[in-house]
């Protein structure tokens, strides 16, 4: 039995299909669902994702396979892969993780994968500059990511960075292109408020009242 069909079976010994029908219209029908929660797909998967941490060598045919799958919680078991080796990758992988930003694309997915592009990017400085790029990339999706690969930097937090992106972003009348500016001021507020509300007040006219509104929530 290959991987994938392991992987299959294992999911499909839980299914519930009331809940994969709530599930998959939270998602507004954009995808199938076994019908598993976050905590409960991430009790059933913890030894086959541990069988892979174990191995220290990512299997990127097995996660694009993964990302072949119908069901939504397949996409999210190839990037709980990818957070459980962060330590393995490297600036050179982001290649191989393009494929997972540029297909089932939808906010759960990119936002998962912050953590992921982040984590590479505590370690190489190149990141920074690839994610200003794609913050003025015609993808709303990839500049969605640029603009919170950074939420889990606290005091780590390139503000030069994050002004950039932030900045090629204002004036968009997507919302979650405000929603994730609103989000990205109000995680780095907590740890530098004082910086957020200068930036609120330099860009108050520019900002939408959605982000403003999402930046201001601990100030």
């Amino acid at each position: 039995m290959t991987k994938i069909e392991r992987l299959r079976e294992l999911l499909d010994n839980h299914r519930d299909e009331e809940r994969a029908e709530k599930m998959a219209a939270y998602m507004k029908g954009n995808f199938k669902f076994y019908g598993l929660p976050s905590p409960d797909r991430k009790k059933i998967t913890k030894d086959f994702i541990k069988e892979e941490k174990q191995s220290k060598v990512i299997d990127w045919d097995f996660l694009y396979q993964c990302y072949e799958e119908d069901e939504r919680e397949c996409h999210y078991i190839a990037i709980d892969i990818l957070i459980a080796m962060r330590k393995h990758l490297t600036y050179e992988d982001i290649d191989k993780i393009l494929p997972f930003i540029k297909n089932q694309q939808w906010w759960d997915t990119i936002d998962a994968l912050d953590a992921v592009i982040g984590g590479i990017g505590l370690v190489d400085e190149r990141v920074c500059d690839l994610m200003i790029q794609w913050s003025q990339d015609d993808d709303m999706w990839f500049r969605r990511l640029a603009i919170d690969f950074q939420l889990a930097y606290k005091d780590q937090t390139n503000t030069d960075v994050l002004e950039a992106i932030i900045l090629n972003n204002l004036g968009s009348t997507e919302f979650f292109i405000n929603k994730a500016i609103g989000w990205s001021l109000r995680e780095y507020s907590k740890v530098n408020p004082e910086w957020v509300k200068d930036f609120i007040r330099r860009h108050h006219e520019s900002m939408s009242p959605l982000s403003i509104r999402e930046a201001s929530k601990y100030i």
